[in-house]
């Protein structure tokens, strides 16, 4: 018996195989992977965003909304608050775009013959005091862009900062700070401004403040939301094991891994920032005369409509493209940054 089990478990030493049974497949081509050029993280980002074309139109146009802001007054040989009567409501003439109907004619009537000023062109016409509108509506831009860098500022030095120490520390922190924004985020922005008018003078000052108030409030529950999901992982745990200080791992260790969505949400707020600033404007509580903005040559041009539409037609152009391209570039800025986007 114990010889049949030794001769069971006995190693074949045998080779029952031969050189036939083992062949290559596929001898002339290359078995390894294929291999990668490695790209950096932005570099990734821009390739993911120039797919968008709408984003890309969007960047382009801002670009060139915000190069007419600069060079727009300087170009024109007008001031913006000039006032002089005798060139009043006066329609657009463009030379060279004549056929287009920039002629300076209104009603079959040439008003630039008639009133003696052949030689002069008003590209986007002049208002009820003379004034040129092409300045004041690229004037009026500058303006607006100025309020959307603040918002943005705003944003991201106070909501981002609000949001991040409210969502880190939790607990009763956490508790009080978002109740005082419920609080802020109850008060409407025209009462806001209306009260900051009582004690401030009207116009961008005034507007910056009610930004400061209760802009950055929605920037503060996307950082909050963040951290609420980060600062249990490992690396933060890993950090606080190591000893590091509550606020260096909220800088130096959250912050950075929520960039992508803040800049995200940067993006979506300026042409909220836009809207609020003509609206204000729109209502009389915004910029005041003899400065321009969109919002405030919309309600000047609102009054002459039926006379004049050229009036009210540049601002509201400019202020839509501007809104337009604002939304289409953060579309384009949220799906490069999100990575459910880099999988499709």
């Amino acid at each position: 018996m114990s010889e049949n089990m030794a001769e069971k478990h006995m190693p074949i030493i045998e080779n029952d195989y031969d050189s036939e049974d083992f062949v290559f497949v596929q001898r002339n081509e290359v078995l390894t992977d294929k291999e990668y050029a490695d790209t950096s993280y932005l570099k990734d980002v821009w390739s993911h965003f120039k797919r968008n074309k709408g984003a890309v139109i969007g960047m382009v146009i801002i670009a060139l909304i915000i190069l007419l802001a600069v060079i727009g007054p300087m170009i024109s040989g007008y001031s913006y608050k000039e006032i002089n009567i005798q060139y009043q409501n006066l329609p657009p003439k463009i030379p060279g775009l004549g056929w287009l109907g920039f002629n300076g004619t209104q009603k079959g009537v040439d008003l630039y013959s008639q009133k003696g000023f052949s030689n002069m062109a008003f590209w986007f016409g002049t208002d009820t005091q003379g004034r040129d509108l092409f300045t004041r509506v690229w004037e009026g831009t500058r303006i607006s862009l100025i309020i959307a860098l603040t918002a943005v500022l705003i944003d991201v030095f106070i909501g981002m900062s609000y949001g991040l120490i409210s969502g880190y520390f939790g607990g009763k922190v956490d508790m009080v700070m978002q109740r005082i924004a419920e609080i802020l985020n109850g008060i409407p922005t025209l009462v806001v401004v209306t009260l900051l008018g009582l004690v401030l003078p009207s116009g961008i000052i005034s507007i910056i403040f009610a930004l400061m108030i209760t802009g950055w409030i929605g920037m503060s529950r996307i950082a909050r939301a963040e951290v609420l999901k980060l600062k249990e992982s490992e690396y933060i745990l890993a950090s606080r094991t190591l000893g590091a200080k509550d606020f260096a791992i909220i800088f130096k260790e959250i912050m950075p891994n929520i960039f992508g969505q803040i800049i995200v949400m940067s993006m979506f707020s300026i042409p909220n920032a836009i809207f609020t600033e003509a609206f204000l404007s729109f209502v009389g509580l915004g910029i005041q005369p003899p400065m321009a903005s969109l919002g405030s040559l919309i309600s000047e041009g609102y009054k002459s409509f039926t006379v004049y539409p050229y009036m009210i037609a540049a601002p509201i152009i400019v202020l839509a493209l501007l809104m337009l391209s604002f939304n289409l570039f953060a579309d384009g800025i949220r799906d490069a940054f999100d990575p459910n986007q880099k999988q499709r």
